[in-house]
Parts: C-alpha cells; sequence; structure tokens
C-alpha cells in the first residue's frame, strides 16, 4: 500500500493501524506524538482502532512547549 508520512512516498506491507505505523516507521517518543491523517487531527485513544488506507496522508507532529528566555544587562 502506498501513502505519504511526513511529505515522503512511503509503501507498507498489508493493513495497519496509526499505531503499528508510528512502530513501523520508528517514530521517536511516540507518546508525545500527535498525527494528522488527512488533515484531521487523531485523538491518542483512537491509534489502535483507526486503520491506514491507500493514498492516506499521515503527519507526525511534536508540539513543544517554552518560550525564549531574555537576559537583560544592566
Amino acid at each position: 500500500m502506498r501513502l505519504t508520512v511526513n511529505g515522503e512516498k512511503v509503501e507498507i506491507e498489508g493493513s495497519v493501524s496509526v499505531r503499528q505505523l508510528l512502530v513501523s516507521q520508528k517514530v521517536a517518543t511516540p507518546e508525545y506524538v500527535t498525527v494528522q491523517l488527512n488533515e484531521e487531527f487523531l485523538n491518542t485513544a483512537d491509534f489502535d482502532s483507526t486503520m491506514i488506507k491507500e493514498g492516506d496522508r499521515v503527519e507526525f507532529l511534536y508540539f513543544m512547549g517554552g518560550g525564549q528566555g531574555r537576559n537583560e544587562v544592566q
């Protein structure tokens, strides 16, 4: 099956869930990843039950918090 993962064309064998795709694509820290499937955000609870289909577009996104510190010179 052919699909696009993070903008790259990927070919995988057989039917896989979003969770299985995370594993097969060796996604670092999957517990912190947000998944967008065909431009729709998925709930983490749905990773096991959502199946990937031919032609799907999947994005693995990491949202970072924090801000920029300021060093003030006096």
